[in-house]
C-alpha cells in the first residue's frame, strides 16, 4: 500500500467517484493511514468545500465508510471527523439546494443514529446545522430528512417504542427487541435489509439512486434477515433456472440449422423455409424466457449474497459480544472460587466447638473486685 502524503490524498480525492469500489479502496487507504487522521480529515474538509454539490455527496459516503469501518482498530477518526462534521453540515446546508443530497445525508445521519456511531445528542447538533442554513430554500416545504429528524427524535423521547413505533412493521418491531436482548447494555443497532442488489439501506429512507451510470454510493451493511427468511431465500434458490435440467436439454437438443445462417442457403423451397422459420421462432420464444428466467436468478443470488452477508456480520458480530460475557463470568467464577477456598480455609482454622469442655453446668462466676485486690496482694 503506497506511503501516506498529503499530496497524495489529494488526488485521490481528487479521483474519487460514487461507487462503491472506489468509495472501499480510498477508504481502507485512509483506515491504514488512520495515524495520519487529523491531517487526513481536515484535508478532507478543505477538499469537500472546494468539490461541486453532487461531489459532496460522495465525500460524505467516503468519511460514512471512514467512520464505520475504522471503529475496531481505533476511535481516531471517529474522534477527528466529531470535530468538523458541524462545520461541514453547516456548509453544505448554506451551499447546496438540492432535497436528494440533504435526503441523502439525512439517511447518513439515521444510520449513525440507530447504529451509535455518534449520540443522539451530536446527531440532532448535525441535522440542526444542516438544514438551518438551507430552510429559507425550501418555501417551508418539509424534506424527506426532516420528516426523519422527527422520526428520530420521537424514537430519543420514546426509547424505542411510541411514536417511531407506528412507521415499523411488527417484524421489525420483534427483531429490534431481540437484538436489544441480545445486546444488553450496548446501543442499539438496528440494520434494515434492502431488497435490492445494491448496497443495503435502511428502510425508512429512499434508496439512493444510481449516478451518472455508476453503482450506488456504498453504505456497509443492512439489516440481518431472519433465519427463517433466510432458509426461504436459499430453498427458491434451488428451483432455479440454471437447475432446470429439462430447459436445458431443450436448448441443447435445438438443431444447428437455426443458429446457422450458412442453412439459409441450401433451402430448396419455400415450404422448408417455413419450417425452418417456425423452428427459429419457437428458439427465440424458448431462449428469451430462459433469458428473462437467469437473469431473475441473478438477482435473486444477488440479494442472497447481500443477505448472507449481513447475517454473517450479525453472527459474527454475536459471538464476540457471547465471548466478551463468557470471559467476564469465567472471571466472575475465578473470583468465586477464589472466595469460596478463602471460606473454607477460615472454616478449617476454627476451633472444633466438639472438643470444648461440656459447659451445661454453667460457668464459675467471675471474680468479685475484693478477690482481685487480694490476689494482687
Amino acid at each position: 500500500m503506497s506511503a501516506f502524503t498529503e499530496t497524495a490524498l489529494i488526488k485521490k480525492l481528487a479521483e474519487l467517484n460514487s461507487s462503491q469500489q472506489s468509495i472501499q479502496t480510498l477508504s481502507l487507504w485512509l483506515i491504514h493511514h488512520r495515524k495520519h487522521s487529523a491531517t487526513i480529515v481536515k484535508t478532507w474538509q478543505r477538499e469537500l468545500e472546494s468539490v461541486p454539490e453532487p461531489k459532496k455527496l460522495t465525500f460524505m459516503y467516503l468519511a460514512n465508510d471512514v467512520i464505520q469501518n475504522s471503529k475496531k482498530k481505533g476511535p481516531e477518526y471517529g474522534r477527528e471527523y466529531s470535530n468538523v462534521l458541524g462545520k461541514v453540515f453547516a456548509h453544505i446546508g448554506e451551499k447546496c439546494s438540492s432535497d436528494k443530497l440533504l435526503g441523502s445525508l439525512g439517511r447518513i445521519l439515521n444510520i449513525w443514529l440507530e447504529r451509535g456511531v455518534y449520540d443522539a445528542k451530536a446527531i440532532n447538533e448535525y441535522r440542526a446545522r444542516l438544514h438551518r442554513e438551507s430552510g429559507s430554500s425550501k418555501n417551508g416545504s418539509k424534506s424527506h430528512d426532516a420528516e426523519a429528524g422527527e422520526r428520530d427524535k420521537d424514537h430519543s423521547s420514546n426509547a424505542g417504542g411510541g411514536g417511531g413505533s407506528g412507521s415499523r412493521s411488527e417484524k421489525s418491531e420483534r427483531r429490534e427487541k431481540r437484538k436489544h436482548e441480545e445486546r444488553h447494555s450496548k446501543s442499539k443497532k438496528p440494520r434494515h435489509h434492502h431488497q435490492s442488489s445494491s448496497a443495503p439501506a435502511p428502510a425508512e429512507e429512499p434508496a439512493v439512486e444510481p449516478e451518472n451510470g455508476h453503482t450506488p454510493p456504498y453504505l456497509p451493511l443492512g439489516e440481518p434477515p431472519e433465519p427463517e427468511e433466510l432458509i426461504k431465500a436459499l430453498t427458491s434458490i434451488e428451483n432455479s433456472a440454471s437447475s432446470d435440467a429439462e430447459v436445458r436439454e431443450r436448448i441443447a437438443k435445438l438443431p444447428q440449422e437455426i443458429s446457422e445462417i450458412s442453412c439459409i442457403s441450401k433451402l430448396e423451397d419455400k415450404d422448408k423455409a417455413k419450417a425452418l422459420a417456425t423452428q427459429v421462432n419457437e428458439a427465440v420464444d424458448l431462449l428469451n424466457e430462459y433469458n428473462s428466467r437467469l437473469a431473475a436468478e441473478m438477482e435473486e443470488r444477488t440479494k442472497l449474497a447481500a443477505m448472507l452477508r449481513d447475517f454473517q456480520a450479525e453472527q459474527k458480530e454475536l459471538l464476540a459480544q457471547a465471548e466478551t460475557r463468557l470471559d467476564e463470568h469465567k472471571k466472575k467464577l475465578a473470583k468465586m472460587l477464589g472466595l469460596q477456598k478463602e471460606i473454607h480455609d477460615h472454616l478449617s482454622n476454627l476451633p472444633d466447638l466438639t472438643q470444648l469442655p461440656d459447659v451445661t453446668g454453667g460457668l464459675a462466676p467471675l471474680p468479685s473486685a475484693g478477690d482481685l485486690f487480694n490476689a494482687l496482694h
